[in-house]
């Protein structure tokens, strides 16, 4: 398999078609410190030359009704003020479960992500499309929801926010043209990936029948995973992360036995993360170097995260260079947890939770200006060439023109149109001193890091 290289976006201010869409007004605030709670990865190869220091943040589920979307761009412009912060990975459910899946929420929502100052990617969550054909959520089809959402937010080769990053779409290949939630990027030395497997089951569902949505895109996943390893091992990355939604539940991970039919066993639910959890297996053993799982975590941990290496190989041993980290902040809307990268020591990555400053006032949410109709369709995915080469990364869709907002003359309650606002730059601000941290040089297969 040939792998290109997928160059990185100029750094440049974002569409102003989100952005205008949902200003916020902030006072800046001084950030208290917070304590470092453990340490990860018992593998790590020789420093090099040059060694990257970044860091990037991981929020999730804190859109869950109108009421959060101010707290959530707090958090948001929180995480903004911290150095060296690379990204931001909002890790699924921009919407909350009895939040109908209509198109002007997702509109919104997106909107709200967009006004990251760092680059922010967004991975699909159970809310967001799987969750929708509850009536709770409006009983809309599931996979006509995920399309939207594809041609929408995942509709731009770079990702969200204001000085967004280059990616790489998994549609890009012919045979997965439809799965443009299935991303990657890289970062420093790390491969990043991002895949759309959602709770609580992976969205597979116990009907007769053949259960099509899931079987298809379990296949694209195992692809993308292998294809992730093909093109960290060609450009020599030191390590390969991964997010999802979803809790795999790995303490349930099957391997395969070939005499499994011989044994009367009861009947259980069907594993809907089996194939993922045996793909990121077979990645490990072929990449070699450190493999990060991280998804959030169905039960709170009492330190906001947990860290192990749950998973064997089909003979029975761990997989050694395959850590998760399952993410549960205790409070969801002021907390958000974050993974300092330096590979120049070891271990390579450290987790802490950080919080939102005490001093930081709530934005004021302001006038929503216009905003561009979304594009009807997906881009034009072009041909391969050579069997299971990858084309060129794709061209930025056209934008359509902006529509215009009718205007209701004074006497009929209509107003004075004044001038967007803008969100202010924020204060410089000290770095937080961090606490304690212990490293983990090596993890037996029932031990968990967690926080104090």
């Amino acid at each position: 398999m040939r792998i290109i290289d997928t160059p990185q976006a100029p750094t440049r201010p974002r569409k102003l078609r989100a952005a205008l869409t949902l200003a916020f007004m902030l006072s800046g605030g001084v950030a208290s410190p917070g304590a470092l709670l453990a340490g990860m990865l018992a593998y790590a190869p020789a420093a090099r030359a040059e060694t990257p220091r970044y860091s990037f943040a991981v929020i999730a589920n804190t859109l869950q009704s109108p009421a959060d979307e101010a707290p959530t761009q707090r958090l948001i412009d929180a995480i903004s003020r911290e150095r060296n912060q690379a990204f931001i990975v909002y890790d699924g459910n921009l919407k909350g479960a009895k939040e109908a899946c209509r198109d002007a929420l997702y509109e919104r929502r997106q909107a709200l992500l967009e006004t990251s100052r760092p680059a922010l990617f967004f991975i699909p969550g159970q809310h967001d499309w799987a969750d929708c054909g509850t009536a709770e959520a409006g009983g809309f089809d599931p996979v006509e929801r995920l399309d939207l959402l594809r041609q929408t937010l995942f509709a731009d080769p770079t990702s969200m926010g204001q000085t967004p990053l280059g990616l790489t779409r998994e549609s890009e290949v012919s045979r997965f043209h439809p799965y443009r939630e299935n991303v990657r990027w890289l970062a420093g030395d790390t491969v990043f990936i991002g895949l759309n497997a959602p709770g609580p089951n992976n969205h597979y569902l116990t009907a007769g029948g053949r259960n099509g949505e899931f079987e298809d895109r379990v296949i694209a996943n195992a692809f993308w995973l292998e294809h992730a390893g093909e093109y960290a091992k060609r450009h020599d990355a030191r390590a390969i992360v991964v997010f999802i939604q979803g809790d795999p539940d790995p303490e349930r991970y099957e391997r395969p036995d070939r005499f499994a039919w011989l044994r009367f066993a009861r009947i259980t639910r069907r594993d809907g993360f089996l194939e993922f959890k045996r793909s990121l297996v077979k990645l490990a053993q072929s990449f070699r170097g450190p493999v990060v799982v991280i998804h959030c975590d169905d039960e709170r941990a009492r330190g906001g995260f947990v860290i192990d290496q749950p998973l064997r190989n089909d003979k029975g041993v761990l997989v050694t260079n395959l850590t998760r980290i399952a993410l549960a902040p205790h409070d969801r809307l002021n907390q958000w947890i974050q993974i300092d990268a330096d590979f120049g020591r070891k271990p390579p990555l450290r987790v802490s939770v950080r919080e939102v400053p005490v001093q930081m006032p709530m934005p004021m949410a302001q006038p929503v200006p216009p905003r561009e109709a979304p594009a009807a369709s997906m881009p034009a995915v072009p041909a391969l060439g050579p069997a299971s080469e990858l084309p060129p990364l794709l061209q930025t869709p056209g934008e359509s023109p902006q529509e215009q907002q009718p205007r209701l003359p004074a006497d009929q309650g209509g107003g004075d149109y004044g001038p967007a606002t803008s969100v202010p730059p924020a204060s410089a601000v000290q770095p937080r001193t961090p606490g304690a941290s212990s490293s983990v040089p090596g993890m037996p297969a029932s031990s968990v890091q967690r926080g104090p």
